[in-house]
C-alpha cells in the first residue's frame, strides 16, 4: 500500500523513510521527537480510531503547516486520498469520520 500512496501523495518520493505503525504508548513521543527534523518523506500506517490522535501529534512535533497526504483503502472500492497541511487534514477528519486503514505520507522538514 505504501508505493501507490506515496505516488499519489504529490510529496517527494526520491528519498523516504518507512515508519510503519507508531508505538501506541511507550516510546511514541520519543519517536515523534526524533523524526521532527527528518528531511526525507515519512510513511506511517494508522488505524481509523487513532488517525486524529496521530495527526494532532504530528502537528505538535512537525508543525501544523507541514504537508501531508492521507490515503485509505488503497486498491479497494472506497479508495480515497486527501492532501493538504496537517491542520487542514485534522479539520477534514474531524468533520468526516475516518474509516478503513490509512497510509499517512508526511513531507520532510525543509530546514528553511
Amino acid at each position: 500500500a505504501l508505493v501507490p500512496a506515496i505516488i499519489v501523495s504529490g510529496l517527494p518520493d526520491d528519498r523516504f523513510s518507512f515508519e510503519g505503525f507508531l508505538p501506541q504508548k511507550k516510546g511514541r513521543m520519543t519517536k515523534l521527537k526524533s523524526l521532527a527534523e527528518e528531511d526525507r518523506t515519512m510513511i506511517f500506517y494508522e488505524s481509523p480510531h487513532r488517525l486524529l490522535k496521530s495527526l494532532t501529534q504530528f502537528a505538535e512535533y512537525f508543525g501544523s503547516d507541514r504537508q501531508v497526504s492521507v490515503s485509505r483503502e488503497i486498491s479497494k472500492l472506497h479508495e480515497e486520498t486527501v492532501r493538504g497541511s496537517i491542520a487542514e487534514l485534522i479539520i477534514h477528519f474531524t468533520e468526516n469520520e475516518p474509516r478503513g486503514e490509512f497510509v499517512i505520507i508526511v513531507g520532510g522538514n525543509e530546514h528553511d
